[in-house]
């Protein structure tokens, strides 16, 4: 623990600090001043921000470092701004900061939102090149230094910062300036950078990333929040895909254009997808050379690429994307090393034979460690990032790395876990029956607990299925549909929190938008894990379980079920957000009774495990059943 001198002299932004705040600041000290990383489980209520930034900060001024706070939620920015504004407030210092989002979302060019992020950088990049955005030709001279004008709002917004994001783009909009631009712009001279995983963790970004921040990774402190999402989305950034659908959009472009030579190329792309499908039922491991030597037979693979390259860069001229360029990319990307990656085949026939082909990375340290390595110091933080070594061995770190799991900061008394082992969503025994006795237990939970509940399914259809067994339940059910819109989540969040009193239900999915995403203190009596969320057996899943058994021997746990036990963590943490909440996290299937799932838990979870779990729910809302 930290000595009183100490305590005096550290940007701490409150008046007063928990317990385990102290425990988790003074870690975090000791990694910062040893050269470490650290890994922390930090439940919710710890106050992980302030407890990350306060001995981060202090460190980094003393130090002469940077700070790059990474975060995958635009929420969480907001977290950040604000505690660096508290700090800035109570002791009275100047913090440069730069909140930084997606360059996509950033735009003020109309109609990028259909765009995926390859195309979206495509076509900046062409604007940029072009001469044909205003937005970036008003903020960058044309040797990419900062306009007049750009320096000016640059200025402004240090003044009244830390700014969050929207502060950048509504700037941006006013004086016709670029919104990244300027945020880059402010970066340079940031002490702080807030900023989405994939800026430091996608190196062809990350290179233009720190050169533009005038940054170094040898002089930054990471911290990394959420840090249970950082492997998945590494691996997802290090992935690519292409489908029989792409190169038929492809075609259709090069027909539009007439280009002949390319669509020929297209078809040959096309017939050795479709020729190294031909054994396939619906998935298969497939090697490098299947796919190139299918091409070869026709003409040569670089061939092929560089004609496909070329066109497609020259749509891309034309129009914001191309479906040709993307089959280009590809097909360099297919070149690309064995080691920690699988490529997977996988045919489906709705209606239509769809043919996917992917290159998908299964070892995430293969970008994590380099930055690690090279950075000052690595805190990585969440409510969920536990068993830490796991962490430790997905991710690359170093011997020297400190791991510390933090208790729940919350009384227990206000906390009930408990597990009803009828039932099971065990894919062999999905049937009428069991979603029959699903239904009737989830509708006996919603009479006993008053107010509203959560409940979350591992799959739409297991919702949709439980859902029409429930819906002349006594609450009114509100159903996450797929491909919300932010706005609709929004309503559809909003009307729910409004049955505080009267009580209703949300269903959603384990893995969707509100599984993870939402905060509802006070609103939430219980929340019911139906079913364990774990991932379809399917080749993905297979290569990564023989990917971690052959490096950590832990094949099984590190591919297949501490994924699942993390998005349970992630559901279960919706229920209670405050000290004064209280609520019932209920786990309904019988595998949670066992002790290889059991164990799988933080060690300070106490649960009942009941069959007839009416009493024991009614005892703990004091409500006679």
């Amino acid at each position: 623990m930290f000595t009183e001198s100490q305590k005096d002299q550290l940007l701490f932004p409150f008046s007063t600090m928990r317990g385990t705040q102290k425990e988790m600041i003074s870690d975090i000290s000791r990694a910062l001043e040893e050269k470490r990383s650290i890994i922390t489980h930090a439940p919710t209520g710890i106050g992980k921000t302030a407890s990350a930034l306060a001995p981060a900060l202090t460190f980094a001024i003393k130090n002469n470092l940077s700070i790059f706070f990474l975060t995958s939620r635009q929420t969480q920015h907001r977290i950040v701004i604000d505690t660096l504004k508290e700090i800035k407030k109570k002791f009275d210092i100047e913090i440069e900061c730069a909140d930084i989002i997606g360059k996509k979302s950033m735009c003020l060019q109309g109609e990028v939102d259909s765009l995926n992020g390859a195309s979206f950088h495509e076509f900046c990049k062409s604007l940029r090149e072009e001469n044909k955005c205003e937005y970036y030709s008003n903020t960058r001279t044309s040797n990419n230094q900062p306009s007049v004008a750009a320096k000016h709002a640059a200025d402004q917004l240090r003044m009244i910062g830390p700014c969050h994001v929207q502060e950048f783009i509504n700037k941006g909009e006013t004086n016709k300036l670029c919104p990244y631009e300027l945020a880059m712009i402010t970066a340079a001279n940031a002490k702080v950078i807030v900023a989405d995983y994939y800026y430091l963790f996608s190196k062809p970004i990350r290179d233009g990333f720190l050169l533009k921040t005038k940054k170094e990774l040898e002089k930054s402190i990471i911290i990394i929040d959420e840090a249970h999402n950082l492997p998945t989305r590494i691996r997802e950034l290090l992935s690519q895909n292409m489908s029989s659908q792409t190169i038929e959009y492809a075609k259709k472009e090069a027909e539009k254009f007439k280009l002949d030579e390319t669509l020929a190329h297209l078809e040959i792309v096309e017939n050795a997808l479709f020729e190294i499908s031909k054994e396939v039922n619906e998935e298969a491991i497939v090697s490098r050379i299947e796919f190139y030597d299918a091409i070869n037979t026709k003409k040569t693979y670089d061939e092929v690429m560089t004609e496909l390259m070329f066109s497609g860069d020259s749509v891309r001229d034309l129009q914001k994307r191309s479906f040709i360029l993307s089959v280009a990319k590809f097909m360099e990307s297919w070149l690309g090393s064995d080691i920690g990656y699988g490529r997977i085949l996988k045919k489906t026939n709705d209606k239509k034979l769809k043919i996917d082909l992917s290159y998908r990375c299964l070892d995430p340290s293969l970008a994590a460690k380099d930055v690690i390595e090279k950075n000052y110091s690595t805190v990585l933080m969440s409510g969920t990032l536990m068993p830490t070594n796991m962490y430790k061995d997905l991710l690359g770190f170093g011997a020297n790395t400190i791991e510390k799991e933090y208790k729940n900061p919350f009384p227990k008394k206000n906390r009930l876990n408990l597990i009803i082992p009828k039932t099971t969503t065990k894919f062999s025994e999905r049937n009428h029956k069991q979603f029959v006795e699903i239904a009737a237990v989830c509708n006996k939970i919603s009479e006993t607990v008053p107010g509203n509940l959560a409940f979350f399914f591992p799959s739409y259809e297991l919702m949709l299925n439980i859902y029409a067994r429930m819906k002349d339940s006594n609450k009114p059910i509100f159903t996450e549909k797929q491909g919300m819109q932010k706005n609709e989540k929004e309503q559809m969040i909003n009307s729910f929190k409004s049955y505080k009193d009267k009580g209703a239900l949300l269903f959603g999915i384990s893995t969707g938008s509100f599984g993870e995403g939402i905060d509802m203190p006070d609103i939430l009596k219980a929340v019911v894990i139906v079913g364990l969320p774990l991932q379809k057996p399917d080749m993905e899943v297979k290569l990564l379980i023989e990917y971690y058994d052959d490096k950590y021997s832990k094949g099984m746990e590190y591919g297949y079920i501490m994924p699942a036990i993390t998005k349970c963590l992630q559901n279960a943490g919706r229920c209670i957000r405050s000290e004064t909440d209280k609520g019932a996290i209920i786990f309904l299937d019988e595998r949670y009774a066992s002790q290889s799932y059991h164990q799988c838990f933080p060690d300070d979870w106490e649960f009942e495990i009941e069959s007839e779990f009416e009493e024991v729910l009614g005892k703990f809302f004091c409500k006679v059943v």
